[in-house]
């Protein structure tokens, strides 16, 4: 009980301190995500070995990662895509994922990365919308038409990464059986949401807005119950807990939409951000191979050329973009398309844990998503502002 304490103490003392490090004055300012990275490697076995991974450390880490994901589902706004930038979404993200698989078998025919090429393009194809949507509003360009587009290429590259991966990981059944098992949780899913929609516009969004007020919390409660609901149906019918956690952040994120919702998500945001996300981002940095960065002499090359990689592949749908975007918005648009941590750390935790991704490519891939958070929309923001063409 005394080792609880104190690593929890630790992971929380890190959790605390991470905020305050990233809103320290600096020329190059690190995301939060990062900081937690950064001292959870510190803390973690493979540097100071203050504290281990496992036990309760490693179980609020899981649920730190279902809410994450959960929160993920909440923040896409299908509403906000409808028309031409859901098209333009939903076939560019298709579009990185193609030249993803591409990639990926060519740079591992050529030995020059080593991963399992269907989650290495999974893990490239992403786009870290909560990483984004901050950086967008402070830049003052979140509600422009550029910062409409980005934030729908970056809710599909999220969705889509998302389904993927919870599709390709597949426990024990066979297609047929795990596919009527995908119909079938779907069917659930689009059950939920349509009751969530009918809920939203009934009066009872009203009554129950007076508990949030009080120790009851019913809708907050009623939220959390939802997500172990779904997380649990998926992993009884064999399928990732990601799909699970998704569909629940996407039936409450329908349910509560607009002014009445808003009190609901801010209760949620502080939960998951200021509680259990935290924890899944140290827990993955104490997971972090430091020592994997420096095992081979083309480690570089290869961290260098998976950041190429990101650009190359999530820059590839500005092609589609033609009459959307200025000729001075595209490479900033492929900038900003092409940060992806937090999602990279989902799919490595997801492959490694599941035996499909060893854990120095792992570390390698994480690598290059954390130097793609600070520097690919630093360079977008630096060339948007100031073009030289």
């Amino acid at each position: 009980m005394e080792t609880f304490r104190s690593e929890l103490f630790f992971v929380a003392f890190a959790a605390a301190l991470a905020p305050l490090l990233a809103e320290l004055p600096s020329r190059f300012r690190l995301p939060v995500v990062v900081v937690e990275i950064l001292l959870g490697i510190l803390i973690g076995p493979h540097l100071f070995n203050l504290i281990t991974p496992d036990g309760l450390v490693g179980l609020l880490g899981e649920l730190g990662l279902t809410f994450l994901l959960f929160m993920v589902g909440l923040e896409i706004d299908l509403g906000e895509m409808q028309g031409r930038p859901m098209a333009l979404a939903i076939g560019g993200w298709f579009l990185s994922f193609a030249v993803a698989m591409v990639c990926m078998f060519f740079v591992q025919a050529i030995g020059l990365i080593h991963a399992p090429p269907v989650l290495a393009a999974i893990a490239l194809s992403t786009t870290a919308l909560g990483v984004l949507a901050p950086i967008l509003r402070d830049e003052g360009v979140l509600n422009t038409e550029f910062g409409k587009q980005v934030v729908s290429a970056a809710a599909m590259g999220e969705f889509g990464p998302l389904v993927v991966i919870s599709l390709i990981l597949i426990p024990s059944h066979s297609t047929v059986i795990h596919t009527f098992l995908v119909v079938v949780f779907l069917g659930i899913a689009f059950l939920a949401a349509h009751a969530a929609i009918r809920v939203r516009s009934s009066k009872l969004i009203d009554a129950l807005a007076h508990t949030m007020q009080s120790s009851g919390q019913f809708p907050v409660r009623l939220c959390i119950a939802l997500q172990a609901l779904l997380v649990a149906m998926a992993a009884k019918f064999g399928l990732n807990v990601v799909m699970g956690a998704f569909a629940a952040g996407m039936v409450v994120g329908l349910a509560s939409k607009g002014e009445a919702g808003s009190l609901l998500r801010q209760k949620l945001d502080a939960i998951g951000y200021g509680f259990l996300i935290p924890i899944f981002f140290i827990v993955a940095g104490m997971r972090f191979d430091l020592a994997a960065l420096w095992s081979s002499p083309i480690v570089p090359v290869q961290i260098i050329s998976l950041l190429g990689l990101l650009i190359l592949v999530r820059g590839a749908p500005v092609f589609l973009y033609k009459q959307e975007l200025a000729p001075a918005d595209r490479l900033p648009f492929a900038l900003y398309s092409a940060t992806g941590l937090p999602l990279i750390v989902i799919i490595t935790e997801i492959g490694v844990s599941s035996g499909l991704m060893a854990q120095d490519r792992a570390a390698v891939l994480v690598c290059a998503g954390m130097i793609s958070v600070f520097l690919f929309p630093m360079l977008a923001r630096r060339v948007r502002n100031q073009p030289w063409w």
